[in-house]
């Protein structure tokens, strides 16, 4: 589990903790469908291969505008059954509302990163950051998503540039949806 303790912590349901039941982060996943947005970059990568590798997770969802990153992909997990290859956009809210159809759990890990380019490009780091932020949160209410995880960034505490702030503005988007989503919705958290 190196490197991804938080996001267990992040996904253990509050009960389970409560009731001091002993799950481990593979049992976490047995019998249920992740969606990875941004799935294709380095962190989703790595989180496809340890979710096929520790879990009985029955379907793992890469959602990613990148058709050659697909394509590899598919290629290294020498097409598993359990993978399902996704193009898509976060900022096109009705291929993600279709791609979270029976989908349990939404890793969001889409996200324009790169500083310079943010700066040169904001209305593109906006779309992406931001919009997309509130299409994952739209779609997941919707679709009746268990939880969603959103990766956040060193940046977004104290930030300096867009990119930073874009993330943190998804960040108080996220936590904010718990509210809007009510007691039976979908539970929002944020990760750094």
């Amino acid at each position: 589990m190196i490197g991804f303790e938080p996001l267990f912590l992040c996904l253990v349901d509050k009960n389970l903790l409560r009731d001091n039941v002993d799950m481990s982060y593979e049992q976490m996943f047995d019998d249920s469908s992740v969606l990875i947005t941004g799935g294709t970059g380095s962190f989703g990568y790595r989180y496809v291969d340890t979710l096929l590798k520790r879990t009985k997770a029955k379907r793992i969802v890469v959602y990613s505008r990148d058709e050659q990153k697909h394509f590899l992909m598919q290629q290294h997990f020498n097409n598993d059954s359990r993978l399902r290859l996704f193009i898509g956009d976060v900022r096109d809210y009705d291929r993600l509302h279709m791609a979270m159809n029976g989908v349990n759990y939404v890793i969001h890990a889409a996200a324009m990163k790169h500083v310079p380019l943010a700066e040169y490009n904001p209305l593109e780091c906006l779309k992406t950051n931001v919009y997309g932020a509130e299409n994952v949160i739209r779609a997941a209410i919707a679709r009746g998503v268990n939880q969603v995880i959103a990766l956040s960034t060193d940046k977004a505490a104290n930030p300096i540039n867009l990119y930073g702030s874009s993330k943190l503005a998804s960040d108080k988007m996220f936590v904010a949806a718990n509210n809007t989503a009510g007691v039976s919705g979908p539970r929002f958290s944020v990760v750094r």
